[in-house]
């Protein structure tokens, strides 16, 4: 025997086959033709390749531990000497576990998971609602109940594939016989074939249904939230549990609110006489919008416009944000006040607002000069960071 198997591959006689398979992919790597130019890479390539498929195969590895010839009459100088499997180089460069153990995939399977995409006015997602939802999923065959069988007989072993779902191809290159592992063409990698498939799902075992399903949206939920319903996505093939279903949530712009996290933010005009005066003013809130709102619950609020507010402060009214997700309480209403200067006076309004300008020695106002970076919005910002 001109070569030791365990010595080239660096594993001692007692290896297990992980530390086999381990070795033979460290070597793989360095030495492949295609990474390595060295004039015996090739040469040392398949020697490795013949000593993992003889330390790999139990029934090999104990004829060459006897000392007898594990390749059989091929020989070890052979071309048998030279096969090895292609899944086994796929799975040394890539860390797969190649295509030769995996065996025949299960008909019955876990279905896919589905998402849907609904989209919900501010006020329900604030405070959430219920909804009936239309969607078209897989469902289990109504007519052989997921079996695939049109008579119920149980599927039969594939005579291709023998039961194996895949079928081996010997392909010849200059570094020997490579062998590939391909799903069997007609069982498609099942290992067994229905006899007779349901007319009405073809033996898949599902088939495509528009359901409706009641949807609870929890309040508090935000633009782009994902409301996870387990079990009603896609019917597995064969009749397998369903996946989930995701419902994502686009919430439509308000015409008066802004939301941001757990606070809304709005904008209320008053006069410049209320302004300089103060005043109380009826805002609505955010549940004016909802439909069946309670009788308790209030829809306007009472906005306290303190004397001399400027144009763009912002006054706070705790507790009528949007409410937490998670977690009780709610954020708050932040309302900017934007003073409004009357455009047109008569000559009584005229009178009166030049006699209030003499009282104030305001009649040739000297201004105060600033940078101009900071407009209404950017102070509104600054104020909540």
């Amino acid at each position: 025997m001109a070569q030791d198997y365990y010595d080239l591959l660096g594993v001692s006689r007692d290896a297990s086959d992980a530390d086999i398979k381990k070795a033979y992919r460290k070597l793989a790597r360095q030495y492949h033709p295609d990474v390595n130019d060295s004039p015996d890479a090739a040469d040392t390539f398949k020697d490795i390749g013949t000593a993992y498929e003889v330390l790999s195969d139990p029934q090999k590895r104990a004829t060459y531990d006897r000392g007898g010839n594990p390749m059989g009459g091929g020989g070890f100088g052979g071309a048998g000497a030279q096969g090895f499997s292609f899944d086994d180089i796929m799975d040394a460069f890539f860390g797969g576990n190649g295509g030769g153990g995996r065996g025949p995939r299960p008909r019955r399977q876990r279905g896919q998971d589905a998402l849907v995409r609904l989209t919900v006015d501010l006020a329900d997602a604030a405070f959430g609602l219920t909804h009936e939802l239309k969607v078209d999923t897989a469902v289990t065959c109504p007519v052989c109940e997921g079996h695939g069988s049109a008579d119920g007989r149980e599927p039969v072993t594939c005579g291709t594939c023998h039961g194996q779902g895949a079928v081996q191809h010997v392909q010849r290159s200059m570094l020997g016989d490579i062998r590939t592992s391909r799903p069997c063409p007609t069982c498609q990698g099942y290992g067994t074939v229905i006899p007779d498939p349901c007319a009405e799902c073809g033996g898949d075992g599902r088939v495509r249904s528009r359901r409706t399903i009641s949807v609870k949206i929890p309040a508090g939920v935000d633009h782009g939230t994902r409301v996870q319903l387990s079990g009603e996505g896609e019917v597995g093939p064969g009749g397998g549990p369903a996946g989930d279903l995701y419902v994502e949530l686009a919430v439509r712009q308000h015409e008066f609110f802004t939301r941001e996290r757990d606070h809304l933010y709005c904008q209320v005009s008053v006069p410049m006489t209320a302004a300089a005066l103060g005043a109380q003013l009826d805002i609505p809130t955010l549940e004016a919008d909802l439909e069946d709102a309670a009788d308790d619950v209030e829809t306007s609020v009472v906005l306290d416009v303190p004397p001399g507010t400027q144009s763009g402060e912002t006054v706070t009214i705790k507790g009528f944000g949007v409410p937490r997700l998670r977690g009780g309480g709610r954020g708050d209403l932040h309302v900017q006040v934007v003073v409004e200067t009357p455009e047109k006076l008569d000559d009584e309004q005229r009178e009166l607002l030049a006699r209030l300008a003499e009282l104030r020695g305001e009649q040739r106002p000297a201004g105060r000069m600033g940078s101009g970076r900071h407009g209404v919005f950017e102070r509104l910002r600054e104020a909540f960071r």
